[in-house]
């Protein structure tokens, strides 16, 4: 565990005595109008509703390089308390497999408080009725049923690759620029299947061009009117439950601070980030894009994202992605 993680766990639940001296940068490691910048923006719109911070705040996007210009960002602001950074579990696994100007012990955790869950989808006229059939069929032809996924070496190819290794099937694996494009690729049968998340997919599903076959999760997900054929969220099977051998595979919504930041700014921002999970907005926020609410912080967090990166790692190293 990093000294950075640990450091977060020694000071959660600390009072705290800070306030921010000016007003603090939301520094988001993606471009405007993706899930990071959405899942920003509205914690920076609850936090100004109900006054949770003294100061404003700014949004700044800094996306390049996947989301490696935000951290690199925090690397060379060490020790500013009036910045905070929000990624995903990018901040601690761009490193291992590109070749970074920054490391996770320039970072420091304050909190999570969404999940994207991901599922796989195929077309709603597919031949495949289960998540076995697909499986079978990409064991019987290896790498010729193509599955789409956002960038190459993130976090739908690494599910893919996880999927591959669970099942002892070969899929190809196809890279687009972003879950919409995703979506647009499977709803027009350019390919056999995607992992999107809720969000990326909903639209199709609701149109009837899309259908869920399961969800990688421990427990199926919150239940939900319908969205399409009668069927919603609540409806759909665990993967687990389908065959596959995966337990969990959930993308964490998260902030950090610059290593070095005083240990009373990290207790107020996480104090912050807590109320904004209480709040109307805030479990609006979650129904609306159809992830899992969980506040975590200290021991809690810190657990998850070493077990998070482990589990990646390990991805990492049998396909033979891990930065020499």
């Amino acid at each position: 565990m990093s000294m950075s993680l640990v450091a977060a766990l020694a000071i959660a639940g600390q009072a705290s005595a800070f306030e921010p001296t000016r007003p603090v940068e939301f520094v988001v490691a993606s471009g405007a109008g993706g899930g990071t910048d959405n899942f920003a923006r509205t914690i920076q719109a609850i936090i100004t509703k109900h006054n949770l911070m003294s100061k404003s705040m700014v949004v700044l996007n800094k996306g390049g390089g996947s989301g490696a210009e935000a951290f690199l960002y925090a690397k060379k602001n060490e020790g500013d308390p009036n910045k905070l950074y929000f990624g995903t579990n990018n901040a601690y696994l761009l490193p291992h497999v590109a070749k970074m100007a920054y490391s996770t012990k320039d970072l420091t955790p304050v909190a999570a408080l969404a999940f994207d869950e991901f599922l796989i989808w195929v077309k709603s006229d597919s031949e495949y009725a289960t998540p076995a059939e697909l499986v079978d069929a990409a064991k019987a032809a290896p790498n010729t049923i193509a599955f789409a996924g956002s960038q190459s070496k993130d976090t739908d190819e690494t599910l893919v690759a996880l999927i591959e290794q669970a099942t002892g099937a070969k899929f190809k694996y196809l890279p687009f620029n972003g879950g919409g494009e995703v979506g647009v690729q499977l709803a027009g049968g350019h390919v056999a299947a995607n992992v999107n998340n809720p969000n990326e997919n909903i639209g199709q599903w609701q149109a009837g061009a899309v259908k869920p076959l399961c969800v990688f999760s421990d427990k199926p997900m919150a239940k939900s009117d319908p969205v399409y054929d009668g069927k919603g969220w609540g409806d759909i099977p665990i993967c687990s439950s389908t065959g596959i051998a995966i337990p969990s595979y959930k993308m964490p919504r998260t902030i950090w601070t610059a290593a070095g930041t005083p240990e009373d700014a990290i207790a107020y921002y996480t104090e912050v980030m807590k109320k904004v999970s209480e709040t109307p907005e805030w479990a609006e926020y979650i129904r609306k894009t159809s992830q899992t609410g969980d506040f975590l912080d200290g021991a809690k967090l810190a657990d998850f994202i070493s077990t998070s990166e482990t589990n990646a790692v390990n991805v990492f190293k049998t396909e033979g992605w891990l930065v020499q």
